[in-house]
């Protein structure tokens, strides 16, 4: 099988990892706030194990062959961490959306309507996860991909749940809620494929694809999960959940090298 079609797939299987999530929400289970937050910060502990473990670093490595010495790799590892975080804060300027918690971010979004904001604001989400997968898959190390697949799948099922439970608290029936958070998840694959598709092309693209996955992750998980997760008091069972994400995403890491 190609490294394409193998970062589509994996991408494809991280994504579905939201229907999975969801799936409570179709036997009538609720969640707690406080296992909500909790979640939300396991999530963000794989999240940021991911982007330094497996895409900071392993950018930093390919960085090295290709530009030829350590500080060129690390001033291209800092640009690509900027330059990632700073499209996915463009995005978040630019395109009308809206959070559950927060409320609406962006441009004026007009007659759109609400569930319309909602999915745009977890497109902006997931889209860089997803690309994530697909660069880690494109410079031909499946290990370094298959990590990055299984710890942003692992994280995307209680993100699943959160968007499910939420659009039930909006009102949606069980069947709706559960179909809208399993279609969120499926723009990885698109991610994927972008992503995936870019850095086969050439090896110069690569350092700075790992790491502008890095800046774009990073930049969701400081901008939306961790005030997200703190917003209810629940400071503490979030940054334990975090805790916990990142030493298993760093043990997923290690044991799949």
């Amino acid at each position: 099988m190609s490294i394409i079609a193998l970062g589509l797939l994996a991408s494809l299987a991280a994504g579905l990892m939201t229907a999975v999530g969801a799936l409570p929400v179709l036997f009538g289970k609720d969640i707690s706030r406080r296992g909500s937050d909790m979640m939300l910060g396991f999530a963000a502990g794989v999240m940021i194990s991911a982007s330094f473990f497996s895409l900071i670093l392993p950018g930093i490595e390919a960085g090295q062959e290709v530009y030829g010495s350590v500080a060129a790799a690390a001033f291209a590892a800092g640009f690509g961490i900027v330059l990632g975080a700073g499209l996915v804060a463009w995005l978040n300027a630019t395109l009308p959306h809206e959070h559950f918690i927060v409320g609406p971010e962006g441009a004026d979004p007009g007659a759109l309507p609400k569930i319309w904001l909602f999915v745009i604001a977890i497109t902006i989400h997931n889209f860089p996860e997803g690309m994530a997968v697909g660069i880690g898959f494109g410079g031909g190390n499946v290990t370094n991909g298959l990590a990055l697949a299984t710890g942003i799948g692992l994280q995307n099922a209680p993100e699943g749940l959160a968007v499910a439970v939420a659009l039930r608290g909006q009102g949606y029936s069980a069947l709706r809620a559960f179909w809208i958070a399993t279609l969120t998840g499926l723009v990885e694959p698109v991610g994927g494929l972008l992503g995936v598709s870019l850095v086969h092309v050439s090896v110069y693209i690569l350092p700075l694809g790992l790491t502008f996955a890095a800046g774009a992750m990073l930049y969701i998980i400081s901008h939306e999960i961790i005030p997200e997760t703190h917003r209810h008091g629940h400071q503490n069972r979030a940054t334990t959940g975090l805790i916990f994400g990142l030493v298993l995403m760093l043990l997923l890491d290690v044991i799949l090298a």
